[in-house]
């Protein structure tokens, strides 16, 4: 980094929060954007906004006591990051999964602050979850853990302080048993979780936001920056969950044709395109592994994660994807990806790419689209369901959609006319999207005061 002021506020970032690999990458990837922002901005020095918004407001963690189906008492731990509220409630997911640590929740919470902000929407930022695993457990089983995982997080949220969320492990079954535990221990109905089922007062929608924002977002970026469309294209996607399957469905929609989709086991090469429908009995409804799809269509190729075996990057395509997790893309495969003429690659998943493969597609010219940006239709049909439970209304599944759109479309816009007014590449919306994001937030701090 370049600039004096940034680096040290780099460097004491990294003295605090040592051994947080992903969180440390988050802030790096951040703070290399900005320095164009704080080279013009002398107000963020001089209100030291960089230290202020690299610190959580909140951090909690709690112990999840919780009987499995052979009353055998197990013990998981609970997490809840309120990063920045400056723009309104904090508004992020909660992912169940083993990985989950702190680094990674602070990473996600500080990322969220930013996609968050380029929605418009008037929602703050955090994350929160637990090592709980939900494979291979009963729903009974998740029904006690969720019960005694909101029995603790109940007392830090509400509809006008924290609106949590899905995410990774956290589907409609568990956000259904978070509310009703919520509501026995508040003894109110009110908005405070979001990706609720229909009949008690979810959005239309929101199951094929993240996903279908995804490519409404790549569309507009293709169309501004190329004057092109996904017609006649052919897509990588990584993931088999909702963001993937939903990103597969309105590609093909839209005219391309999608090739690849993976688990944490493998990943499929279908030279046809996917067939959805066979997708979504394999993943929604029985719940199945990926492999699955390969064994019952026809011409399908899976390929088993192990050491040496190609990632479904190495597949000639023109639009990359990367809706799994993070870290998934590194430099070797943005170089397969650039080496078979690939054009596009737009983040579903949260910083599913390294620092180094992200800078890499960048500096060949690949339109690059980063997590916070262009999967924010999530969250923003979220921010559309506390909407809806706030007027007490339910709106129908095209007015949900054309409002995701106009969103996804505007965040697009947004980073552009950022591009422009700052020198960036056309083709660098991560830097646009962080200078964007920031932008705003750094405002509502200054006005708001020293907090």
């Amino acid at each position: 980094m370049n600039n004096a002021y940034v680096n040290k506020v780099f460097e004491e970032f990294k003295s605090k929060n040592p051994g947080e690999k992903e969180y440390t990458q988050a802030c790096q990837e951040i703070l290399e954007s900005l320095e164009l922002m704080v080279e013009k901005n002398p107000a963020i020095e001089k209100n030291q906004l960089l230290e202020r918004f690299l610190e959580p407001e909140r951090l909690v963690q709690f112990r999840v006591a919780w009987l499995d189906d052979n009353n055998v008492v197990r013990v998981n731990r609970g997490w809840r990051i309120q990063y920045n509220s400056a723009l309104g409630p904090y508004k992020g997911g909660i992912r169940l999964h083993p990985s989950v640590n702190v680094s990674i929740l602070k990473f996600l919470a500080l990322e969220q602050c930013l996609k968050n902000s380029l929605t418009t929407l008037p929602m703050g930022g955090a994350k929160g979850g637990s090592d709980f695993d939900p494979k291979g457990k009963s729903d009974m089983e998740i029904m006690r853990f969720c019960q005694a995982f909101m029995t603790e997080l109940y007392r830090h949220i509400g509809p006008d302080t924290d609106v949590p969320a899905g995410d990774i492990g956290t589907g409609g079954r568990e956000i259904g048993y978070m509310f009703g535990q919520y509501k026995r221990l508040q003894n109110e109905f009110t908005g405070v979780l979001t990706g609720k089922g229909l009949t008690f007062g979810g959005s239309l929608a929101r199951t094929e936001a993240t996903g279908y924002g995804l490519c409404y977002f790549t569309a507009k970026a293709m169309e501004t920056v190329f004057g092109d469309s996904f017609k006649g294209k052919t897509v990588a996607v990584s993931g088999s969950g909702n963001v993937a399957i939903y990103a597969t469905e309105k590609a093909q929609a839209l005219g391309a044709k999608v090739v690849t989709l993976s688990d944490s086991n493998g990943w499929i090469y279908a030279p046809d395109g996917i067939d959805v429908a066979v997708l979504k009995q394999i993943k929604e409804v029985e719940r199945g592994r990926i492999k699955d799809y390969a064994a019952r269509v026809p011409g399908v190729t899976y390929v088993e994660k192990v050491a040496g075996a190609p990632t479904l990057w190495t597949t000639k395509v023109d639009i990359a994807l990367p809706c799994a997790t993070q870290n998934e893309l590194n430099i070797d495969d943005a170089k397969a990806l650039v080496a078979n003429g690939c054009k596009v690659v737009c983040e579903g998943a949260n910083m599913p790419c390294t620092l180094e493969a992200a800078h890499f597609l960048i500096d060949n010219g690949v339109l690059y689209g980063p997590g916070k940006a262009a999967n924010a239709g999530g969250v923003a049909t979220s921010g559309l369901e506390m909407s809806q439970n706030s007027m007490r209304l339910s709106w129908t599944f095209e007015e949900v959609d054309a409002r995701l759109k106009g969103i996804m479309e505007a965040i697009y816009e947004n980073i552009n006319a950022t591009q422009k007014k700052y020198g960036i590449a056309a083709n660098d919306c991560l830097t646009g999207a962080n200078i964007a994001g920031f932008d705003k937030i750094a405002t509502a701090m200054i006005a708001q005061g020293v907090l």
